[in-house]
């Protein structure tokens, strides 16, 4: 580290360029710093911000998600509770800080008749 410091003030030329190579590591500090703000730090506050917007325009009949992976549809509200119906006639309460987002879609389960055709040649075989 030592050899570092002392080659680099030789490039310098004298006493005025120790200032200049002691600032160097702060300015790449300073960098790094702002790098890992603007890929790090300032994507996740605007995902937040979104996620609070969402919340709050959460209205009856949307179909939520909880952070548990309770799966519901919101049949009432208040500022902090939301009653998920679960299933007919079944509700539950949570808290609106808990709803994570939106269920992923589900996918089309192919009949089960296009299924069998599949599955009888294999009898057939035994």
């Amino acid at each position: 580290m030592y050899s570092v410091v002392a080659l680099a003030l030789q490039q310098q030329g004298g006493s005025g360029g120790a200032a200049g190579a002691l600032g160097s590591p702060l300015i790449m500090m300073v960098l790094m710093i702002g790098v890992i703000y603007l890929m790090m730090i300032r994507p996740q506050q605007k995902k937040a911000r979104e996620h609070q917007e969402w919340l709050k325009s959460l209205k009856k009949g949307d179909e939520v998600v909880t952070n548990g992976g309770m799966v519901g549809r919101i049949s009432g509200m208040s500022d902090t509770i939301v009653t998920l119906e679960v299933s007919e006639k079944v509700r539950i309460r949570v808290l609106r800080t808990s709803i994570q987002g939106k269920p992923p879609e589900a996918k089309k389960a192919a009949p089960a008749e296009e299924k069998a055709p599949a599955q009888a040649p294999a009898e057939d075989k035994k």
